[in-house]
């Protein structure tokens, strides 16, 4: 004899507002990951920047590169990292969204400030207040 099965009395999962977050595991260890990866390019790329007016040769004197590639390198980690944090959102994972839009905050601030900085060091250095990221077509810019 074969009896009805009855139907579950509330299942949640198949209504309009399905509840499907993504494993709270996976998410830290996807924001995790994610955050190791940026801070590892920004140190090499600033690293770079860094090594680029150091010489171990005391007769000569170098000087840095112009920062302006390496804050650009920063600003595309921070787009990395929004671009990263609206993927998360659309997965539902929470921890990686909140970490990704920090570091994408905090980079954003970084390469505001610095840059903002050398605008103003650019600026003063003498030559009519204009500098070359301003005023690309002046004489002594190349």
């Amino acid at each position: 004899m074969n009896l009805p099965v009855a139907p579950p009395a509330f299942d949640a999962t198949n209504g309009p507002r399905r509840h499907d977050r993504a494993d709270t595991g996976a998410d830290i260890g996807a924001g995790c990951g994610l955050v190791f990866l940026e801070l590892t390019v920004l140190v090499a790329d600033f690293g770079i920047w860094f090594l680029s007016g150091v010489t171990l040769d005391t007769a000569r004197t170098v000087q840095a590169d112009s920062p302006w590639g390496y804050l650009t390198a920063a600003a595309g980690v921070a787009a990395f990292a929004l671009v990263a944090a609206l993927v998360a959102a659309r997965a539902r994972a929470i921890v990686t969204v909140v970490s990704q839009i920090v570091m994408a905050v905090v980079i954003t601030l970084v390469v505001s400030a610095a840059a903002l900085g050398q605008a103003h060091e650019d600026g003063s250095a003498g030559y009519g207040g204009h500098s070359c990221h301003a005023v690309p077509a002046g004489s002594r810019c190349d």
